[in-house]
């Protein structure tokens, strides 16, 4: 028998909340974090306009972490170093339990550190190699925040960074869950990271991937009258283990992992709703379910997607999960959280992640944010406008990126 692998803590801080708690219930109130970005200038730059963001604000990471010295570590590492103390707290590994576990990181990022790597550039070709920041220099690998997370928390197992665009958040978090059903590890922080800057906004919106300027611009998922996506940011952890060691301890049980699933689009078979198909079928093959039979109860209860507002990209992901689920498509209740939340990136999947502890323990689902005219050619009937209660004994979390890289996991209640 495979090992079972149990979510005993979570950390989360995004646009919305500086905690997994404050997350979900953020989300179910349905409040915007959403606001004109701060961090950088957009107004009167080359054009672009007011533009509205997840921006993490006000961020002061010393109120978990103290008067250790910040310095070395930049935004990136700071979000993922606050969502570690959270997640570490809530799980009760002490510092004694982190070394005798050999306890470990997986990490999710799309871009890591990339305003500090450009700003190591920049100096280094403006004023010569020799003017190179070496403080910029220790960040400017995409495994940076995963390795300086693991030297602060003292995290001496695993350490492993996945960049795999979008879907990098709850891939890590299904790599961690393998490694330890395998016996590889015991005790795993698992989830993603990311900082809003002007490098990443800038290829977003030039790629054409952005919601339009000003208010007007709010990315609303799944809508007819969606144009883009909004940018977000922050970082959210699960504190995973095996279920004897969680029972060995007593400690709180907040969901287990049932089953994952992954796979891409590489061009040649059939697009990202295909590869979000197999993967969906992956996870349910994993966890045991079965998605056409809408009466039994060993199916999927609602769907968490990782649809941000992009026209093609919504549309991919809506028919990827209806291709997966069949008859049951028609009947489950599902929500995009992005809606509130922005885009993060690599960081988003996780979110959805912690958003849905929320749901397994108090059953109440979020809604889209703004929803008021559905794409009557989406195959989904059940995209909720408004936060419901619904039967929360396993929710199906899916992301399918806009580089080809889908996946899918269920979280079943505790």
């Amino acid at each position: 028998m495979r090992r079972r692998v149990v979510v005993t803590g979570a950390g989360a801080i995004s646009a919305v909340a500086t905690s997994a708690a404050g997350l979900h219930q953020a989300l179910c109130e349905g409040r915007s974090g959403l606001k004109p970005i701060e961090l950088f200038e957009t107004d009167g730059v080359a054009g672009l306009g007011p533009r509205l963001a997840g921006e993490v604000r006000p961020f002061e990471p010393r109120e978990w972490l103290g008067d250790r010295n910040l310095r070395p570590v930049d935004r990136t590492a700071r979000l993922l170093l606050v969502a570690a103390q959270q997640a570490l707290d809530t799980a009760g590994w002490s510092t004694e339990l982190r070394t005798d576990r050999q306890a470990g990181l997986v990490i999710g990022t799309m871009y890591c550190s990339v305003r500090t790597i450009a700003e190591f550039d920049r100096r280094a070709v403006q004023l010569g190699p020799s003017y190179a920041s070496p403080l910029d220099f220790a960040n400017s690998v995409i495994n940076a925040a995963a390795g300086q997370s693991a030297i602060w928390h003292g995290l001496p197992g695993v350490n492993s960074t996945i960049s795999a665009g979008e879907a990098s958040g709850l891939l890590s978090v299904a790599t961690a869950a393998d490694l330890i059903r395998t016996g590889r590890a015991e005790a795993l922080l698992a989830g993603g990271v990311e900082e809003l800057c002007f490098e990443s906004f800038i290829g977003h919106l030039r790629a054409g991937r952005l919601a339009s300027a000003g208010e007007a611009g709010r990315p609303v998922p799944f809508d007819a009258r969606r144009d883009g996506a909004a940018l977000g940011e922050g970082a959210a952890l699960l504190a995973l283990e095996e279920a004897g060691m969680a029972d060995l301890r007593g400690a709180t049980v907040l969901a287990e992992v049932l089953g994952h699933g992954s796979a891409f689009d590489a061009g040649a078979t059939g697009g990202r709703a295909e590869a979000l198909a197999r993967a969906i079928r992956q996870a349910l093959d994993d966890a045991g379910i079965g998605p056409h039979d809408v009466d039994t109860v060993d199916t999927i209860d609602a769907v968490s997607t990782g649809a941000s507002g992009g026209i093609d990209e919504d549309r991919q992901e809506a028919l990827g999960i209806a291709a997966a689920l069949g008859d049951r498509a028609a009947t489950v209740p599902v929500t995009a959280v992005k809606s509130m939340l922005g885009e993060a990136l690599g960081a988003s999947g996780a979110l959805q992640a912690v958003a849905a502890l929320g749901t397994l323990a108090d059953g109440i689902l979020p809604g889209v944010l703004h929803l008021t005219e559905m794409d009557e050619g989406l195959p989904l009937n059940g995209v909720l406008s408004a936060s419901r209660s619904i039967k929360a004994r396993r929710l199906l979390i899916t992301v399918c990126g806009s580089g080809g890289h889908c996946c899918a996991l269920i979280l079943g209640a505790a």
